[in-house]
Order: structure tokens, then C-alpha cells, then sequence
């Protein structure tokens, strides 16, 4: 007796969410998902010379305090993503707050920023936008005294809510 054989299911390959059946760029529409409670947290680091890290850790820069305007920079930045990238949706920021740390093994300013909507799509972009605008801000303050400083490990560390559920980084509190 023969053994038939069952072919293995085809799975289908993930498809980017902003690019429609004729490989163009679109705007997704989200206009039937409903609004959930999203939130997201994104995590940056500027790593600094010695001279720079110790003229931020002594708030010595001639510009001013380069944690409080990262700070500020970071939460008008998040309120405006949806006019830097462009197939980003508008939504209402229910909370943006960004927090700053310094790491003197590292020489680094640490940057975290949480966002959170009640909203149709998520706030990941928001966050993301508000740590990288934060550490452009301190690169901005601090160059004068430290042009070797470096932006670096822009990411997503998690985000709850919406149709695609939870996610975590692997290693990294939330």
C-alpha cells in the first residue's frame, strides 16, 4: 500500500504593513481596528568622551543644562512624528515622559522614553522619535567640547496593546 504523502503548508512570508498588493508605498488604514490602551517604551544611548561626559555630569556646557532641554526636546519631538515620518498616523499622546541617566562606566547619557494613546495604532514611533530627538538634542549641547560623541542603540525595548500583542526586547527590563 502506498503512503501518500501530505505537502508541507506553505507558509506565507511576513508583508510590510506600508506597502499595498503593487509594492507601493501607502498609509495603512486603520480606520476599523478600534482604540486600545497602547503604550510603548524606546531606549537610546550617547556615548561621550571624557571631557564631554564630565562637562554634562558638571551641567558646564555654555548652552545650559543638556539632560532637562534632551528632556524637553524628546517630548516635542514625540508630540510632532506623524510630521517627520511621513506614513506615520497622527494620534493623541495621552503621556510622553522621557528620562535621562548618566552612566559614568559607559560615559553615556542613557535615554528612555514611554508613550502611551488611546488609540487605533500604536505609539512605538512616538517613543522611538522622542529618544532619538533627545540625543540629538545632547549631541547639539555637547559638541562643541566633544565631536566624538555617538548616537547609538536607538530601539524598541516593548509595547503593549493593539492587534499584535505584547512585546519585549530579549535582556531588557521594560
Amino acid at each position: 500500500m502506498a503512503v501518500k504523502r501530505e505537502k508541507p503548508e506553505k507558509k506565507e512570508a511576513p508583508r510590510l504593513s506600508h506597502v499595498d498588493a503593487r509594492g507601493e508605498a501607502r498609509m495603512v488604514d486603520v480606520s476599523s481596528k478600534p482604540g486600545t490602551v497602547r503604550e510603548a517604551v524606546a531606549r537610546a544611548a550617547l556615548i561621550l568622551g571624557s571631557q564631554g561626559f564630565e562637562a554634562v555630569a558638571q551641567n558646564l556646557l555654555a548652552k545650559g543644562d543638556v539632560l532637562t532641554v534632551a528632556k524637553i526636546a524628546g517630548i516635542q519631538a514625540a508630540k510632532r512624528t506623524a510630521s517627520l515620518i511621513p506614513l506615520c498616523h497622527p494620534i493623541p499622546l495621552d503621556h510622553i515622559e522621557v528620562l535621562t541617566t548618566l552612566d559614568p562606566e559607559r560615559r553615556a547619557i542613557e535615554f528612555e522614553a514611554r508613550a502611551r494613546t488611546r488609540s487605533s495604532t500604536g505609539v512605538e514611533m512616538e517613543a522611538l522619535t522622542a529618544v532619538t530627538v533627545a540625543g540629538l538634542t545632547a549631541y547639539d549641547m555637547v559638541k562643541a567640547v566633544d565631536r566624538s560623541a555617538v548616537l547609538t542603540e536607538i530601539r524598541l525595548v516593548s509595547k503593549s496593546g493593539g492587534r499584535t500583542g505584547d512585546y519585549r526586547r530579549p535582556g531588557e527590563s521594560a
